[in-house]
Formats: C-alpha cells, sequence, structure tokens
C-alpha cells in the first residue's frame, strides 16, 4: 500500500510508491567489522556497492507497527534475530540509465528516514541470500517526511542514529558511508534503470542488534527529523 507523507516545510505531500527498492548492504567500515563477529568470517571491505532488493510490501509509515511474523519460531533458532538498521532513504526524482555520479544528485527527488528490518536468521541461511530475510511485511518502516534534496547541502554530511526504548545503539555520520550517495545512484543505474519513484535504502552503520515485543524503534537523521515505529509479535 502507498505511504504518503508530508513534504518538509510544506503543505504538500508525496506518495510514496516505489517500483523498486534497492538497498544496499556492507557501506559502512564498522559495519563490516561487527558482521565479521557475527557471521564468524572475515569479509573485505567492498570494493563496489553490495546491492540486493527489497520489496514494496515491506514499506510502512510513521507510528505503524513493525510486526515480528509468527512462523519464525517455528523455525527453532538458538537465537531469533529480527534486527533494527538505520538508514539513509533516498528518492529518485528523474529516472536514468548509466547516471554520471557528477550528476546523479540531479535525479534525487529528496530523502528519508529509513529501517531496514531484518530477519537476520533468514538473511544468514537461505541458499538464496538476503532476499527474504529483508522483505518480510512491514520490514521497511520510511518517513517522517520526505526532504528535497534542495533543502540539504550536504548529504554526506549527516549525522545518523538509532534509538531503541531511547537508548542510542547506532550513531555516525554519512560522511564514513564507503559509497556515497552519488556513486551508489550511478553503479545501480548502470546495472538496472531507475525510475521515478524509486527508492535506494544506503545501507546501516555500526550497531546493529535484536528487536523485540513492546521495543520502540527511533531512526533520527540530521535535517530529516525522527522515524519512530513501534514493535510487536504476530
Amino acid at each position: 500500500m502507498p505511504i504518503v507523507l508530508p513534504i518538509s516545510n510544506s503543505k504538500e505531500t508525496y506518495t510514496i510508491n516505489p517500483g523498486k527498492i534497492i538497498a544496499v548492504g556492507l557501506n559502512y567500515v564498522d559495519h563490516v567489522k561487527e558482521s565479521n563477529i557475527y557471521d564468524k568470517k572475515e569479509l573485505d571491505i567492498p570494493k563496489e556497492p553490495v546491492i540486493f532488493a527489497k520489496t514494496p510490501n515491506v514499506l510502512i509509515g510513521p507510528g505503524e507497527e513493525i510486526v515480528i511474523p509468527a512462523f519464525l519460531k517455528e523455525y527453532n533458532f538458538p537465537e531469533l534475530r529480527v534486527d533494527y538498521e538505520a538508514e539513509l532513504a533516498v528518492i529518485i526524482g528523474k529516472g536514468g540509465k548509466n547516471i554520471p555520479e557528477e550528476s546523479a544528485l540531479d535525479h534525487v527527488f529528496g530523502f528519508c528516514c529509513f529501517n531496514d528490518v531484518s530477519a537476520r536468521n533468514i538473511q544468514k541461511t537461505d541458499t538464496s541470500g538476503w532476499f527474504r530475510g529483508k522483505s518480510l511485511d512491514t520490514f521497511g518502516p520510511i518517513g517522517p517526511v520526505v526532504v528535497p534534496r534542495e533543502k540539504i547541502a550536504d548529504i554526506q554530511n549527516l549525522t545518523v542514529q538509532c534509538r531503541l526504548n531511547g537508548k542510542v545503539v547506532q550513531k555516525a555520520s554519512t560522511s564514513q558511508m564507503i559509497f556515497p550517495v552519488a556513486r551508489l545512484i550511478h553503479f545501480i543505474s548502470s546495472n538496472m534503470s531507475l525510475d521515478a519513484g524509486d527508492i535506494i535504502a544506503t545501507g546501516t552503520p555500526s550497531g546493529v542488534g535484536p528487536i523485540r515485543q513492546g521495543d520502540t524503534v527511533e531512526i533520527d537523521i540530521e535535517g530529516i527529523g525522527i522515524l519512530k515505529n513501534p514493535v510487536v509479535e504476530e
């Protein structure tokens, strides 16, 4: 279902209804390091963006519930992990193919906060990779507003935070991205055409961790706002 969000400092709204959501993994060095610990293997710093898809059914707006599905318990994982991941979301305003990096930001309509909620056990064990564990219903909160591109002076100099029940659990700057936004747009559009309305989730910093029934997750990005969602179990 499309998500209608206010456009910041405006009476207008923007309807989030992407044809595709392209997400980026391992785009902060410290997150690569913590992934090494979780996976118990050595991951190199990526030489090109690590991309994967999330399906649009994940999208929910501010205040809506992140629902941990009941079927996950049927697997009897030793530790069931559904994790928060604070991310900057990029909304494409003008589509294109093979978009040059130097003009990539001209193709951006605006920015939001995004929570790349992840069923970590499924993500790490599915033969097909990350797709299913990243694409469960409600696993993509977005909001709280859309900030037009021209309202942010430097997208690579914003503080990104996640708070779990009021405690800061992630904090970094977009300046720490391995691949900045413009390079991501160039790389992704070299592999597949980008269309107006598509969303790019640009990766999470270190500090990811589990969410459970009764938790409240806040994604706070400087210049954009605070995206707040409660967590429930199905």
